[in-house]
């Protein structure tokens, strides 16, 4: 059955009546310039509204054009607007701004794509938003809220905002063209949201096919005063999950330590809003090999120091352990090797593992420790869908088991199985044979935590409901 989306997009728009209208499409309806919708519009990406509007009206009080742009300095600008996202490269954009404008056209905000993206600080979604907004001109702006909805209802299948974007001009009603960014926006803002999406209160509860969402439910995370709230992601690949909304899935988890495996990116290859998140420090410990393994963490609280690996280069090189030490604790995240078909590298695997466990008993003698990550191992039955005829398989081998039950052994905790002993709790599914929409799948992403730890831990979930990846994030709550 095809979805009915005249019904839905008429639901929607009068569902986000009531709803916060996104700063752009504000300043629209008060009419303000071309001009001031585009700089709004570049102060905007990757910023709460409330801090766009604010930075805003700073900025008007003392710029109304191109001219009066041109007399800041960039110094100034970055004053003025922050605490916009990017503040720093935004002051850039903007100081470059006149300059362009007056000598290739006339001091007015271009009409044409081709004319805005040529502009600094200006992409394909800018260029769409000023399109549509300021000038009325058919353009769909795809943004991460555009992009995930319209795959949550099957209206497209698209792995990217591009090629949403592309699929909707193709499929859209042209009417919908204008006002669909804004109406989806706002309802994945405060309804459809990435994480812990509204399901059970939604006005499309009866229609959304709910493609990919596994769970409507809020997330389990800590509540006790006090505790920090810790995330694990294998994203494998940063710069694929970026374009599948990993930024949002950040911001609405508001985590204290977000830890990422499999980045399969050196720094200089990310985006630089992937590097310098607003709120959060940020750690990078990319393999020697491009596009293979590394890990990476974002922190609200900076550590004491950063330690690098575990001192052996052959594990090393391939960027799998990545430690922060803080005043109580220490973090240690880790991806460790696959064992590979027909057990290849169960050698390296094994050695690697070993080396782990020395690691982090010598940490241990300090301070607590606190370790998450990838161990691509399920250490029970009760954690895979098919453990009879995976028996023997890389991740599921005796001697990967047997050194999971040493580090149990060791008095290390599995916080997931503290509080849940049920099955078909997963959090790695392979790609193929739909296994995440059949829950065919693997427990080999956790956190693990020394036996004097144990009583700091508040709460462990996972989160399978959060899509990008074919791992799901897992989390706990530590006081």
């Amino acid at each position: 059955m095809d979805f009915q989306i005249d019904k839905v997009i008429g639901i929607i728009t009068r569902e986000v009546r009531n709803y916060q209208t996104p700063v752009v499409d504000l300043m629209a309806v008060q009419g303000e310039s071309p001009f001031k919708i585009l700089v709004a519009t570049i102060l905007s990406a990757r910023t709460k509204d409330e801090v766009t509007a604010a930075a805003c009206k700073r900025l008007f009080k003392k710029v109304d054009g191109p001219p009066a742009l041109a007399e800041l300095s960039e110094t100034e600008l970055e004053k003025i607007i922050y605490p916009v996202g990017f503040y720093r490269n935004k002051a850039q954009y903007l100081s470059k701004l006149p300059k362009v404008l007056a000598e290739r056209f006339n001091g007015e905000v271009p009409q044409e794509m081709a004319d805005l993206l040529s502009l600094p600080g200006v992409g394909r979604k800018t260029a769409n938003l000023v399109l549509a907004v300021a000038f009325g001109k058919l353009a769909i702006c795809v943004d991460t809220h555009v992009h995930r909805i319209m795959n949550i209802w099957g209206y497209v299948k698209t792995s990217t905002p591009l090629q949403t974007e592309m699929a909707l001009r193709k499929k859209l009603p042209q009417k919908y063209w204008l006002t669909i960014n804004a109406n989806l926006v706002s309802f994945g803002q405060q309804t459809c949201k990435p994480v812990a999406p509204a399901c059970s209160r939604c006005v499309l509860a009866d229609c959304c096919p709910k493609i990919g969402v596994r769970s409507g439910k809020k997330a389990k995370l800590p509540t006790q005063a006090g505790a920090k709230k810790i995330v694990s992601w294998n994203v494998n690949g940063l710069r694929a999950v970026y374009k599948k909304g990993f930024l949002d899935i950040l911001k609405d988890f508001d985590a204290d330590i977000f830890a990422l495996q499999e980045i399969k990116a050196m720094v200089e290859q990310l985006p630089g809003e992937l590097v310098e998140v607003p709120g959060y420090y940020s750690y990078w410990y990319p393999a020697v090999k491009k596009g293979y393994s590394g890990t990476a963490v974002y922190t609200k609280k900076k550590p004491l120091e950063v330690l690098y690996g575990i001192g052996e280069d052959g594990f090393d090189q391939e960027g799998r352990v990545l430690t922060l030490e803080y005043e109580d604790f220490y973090f240690v995240n880790i991806y460790a090797p696959n064992a590979q078909c027909e057990l290849k590298r169960l050698d390296f695997k094994i050695a690697f593992n070993n080396a782990l466990l020395q690691y982090i008993e010598k940490l241990s003698k300090k301070k607590s420790v606190v370790l998450c990550g990838d161990l691509n191992v399920a250490h029970t039955s009760i954690d895979l869908a098919n453990p009879k005829s995976n028996e023997g398989n890389a991740g599921f081998s005796p001697l990967e088991r047997a050194w999971m039950d040493e580090l149990m052994a060791a008095g290390y905790i599995d916080s997931f199985r503290k509080y849940c002993s049920e099955p078909h709790k997963y959090t790695w599914w392979s790609y193929r044979f739909r296994a995440r929409e059949k829950n065919i799948g693997w427990r080999i992403d956790y956190f693990l935590l020394d036996s004097k730890s144990e009583s700091r831990l508040v709460g462990a979930e996972i989160h399978e409901d959060i899509m990008g990846s074919d791992h799901c994030p897992v989390s706990i709550g530590f006081v």
